[in-house]
C-alpha cells in the first residue's frame, strides 16, 4: 500500500447484502501485518467449524448469530469481540442478517 493510511467511512458500503442461502465476503484490507475481511450473512447460513493458521478478531457490527470457540457457545450481537489464538476452532450461525469483520494477524 503506497498510502500511509486508509480511511473507510462506512463499513456496511464495502459489501452487498447476502442474497439467500449465502454468504457475501470482501477484502477491506491486507498488507504483511493484518488482512482485514468483512463478511455479510444471510440469514440462517453458517460457518461450520474451521480453524485459523494465525491469530484472529472477530468484530460482530451488526445481526445476532451463534459463536462457538473452542468448547464455549455464546450468542453475539453488535459489538461482540473476540481474540483467537491460532488454530483454535470456531464456528457461526447467523440468526438474521450479519456483518462482521474480521481481522488476521500473520
Amino acid at each position: 500500500m503506497d498510502d500511509p493510511f486508509l480511511i473507510v467511512d462506512n463499513l456496511d458500503d464495502l459489501v452487498a447484502d447476502a442474497p439467500p442461502d449465502s454468504i457475501v465476503s470482501r477484502s477491506v484490507y491486507r498488507d504483511d501485518d493484518l488482512r482485514a475481511i468483512l463478511f455479510a450473512f444471510a440469514p440462517g447460513e453458517t460457518l461450520s467449524e474451521h480453524t485459523a493458521a494465525m491469530p484472529a478478531v472477530l468484530h460482530f457490527l451488526s445481526g445476532t448469530a451463534t459463536l462457538t470457540v473452542g468448547t464455549e457457545t455464546r450468542p453475539a450481537r453488535p459489538g461482540t469481540w473476540v481474540h483467537m489464538a491460532a488454530n483454535v476452532p470456531h464456528s457461526i450461525a447467523a440468526h438474521d442478517d450479519v456483518r462482521m469483520l474480521l481481522l488476521m494477524l500473520p
